[in-house]
C-alpha cells in the first residue's frame, strides 16, 4: 500500500515530563481519520529534563525514522 500526499493529513502530539506521543493522520475515502504511523516513547532521565521545543523536536524525528 502507498500514502496518498495528496489527501490530507494531521498531526496529534502529546508531550509531557515522561512520555511522547505522536500520531499521524490520513482523510481516507470514508471521511475518516485513518492511522498512518503511531509514536509512543518514554523519556530517559537525561530527556526528562529536556526543554519543551527540544521533546518536540524528537517528535518529528521519530516521525522520520
Amino acid at each position: 500500500m502507498t500514502l496518498d500526499l495528496d489527501r490530507k493529513m494531521k498531526m496529534k502530539v502529546n508531550i509531557s515530563d515522561y512520555m511522547i506521543e505522536a500520531v499521524l493522520l490520513i482523510k481516507c475515502s470514508n471521511r475518516q481519520w485513518g492511522l498512518v504511523v503511531y509514536l509512543s516513547k518514554f523519556l530517559n532521565e537525561t530527556k526528562r529534563n529536556y526543554k519543551i521545543n527540544n521533546k518536540k523536536i524528537a517528535v518529528i524525528r521519530g516521525l522520520e525514522n
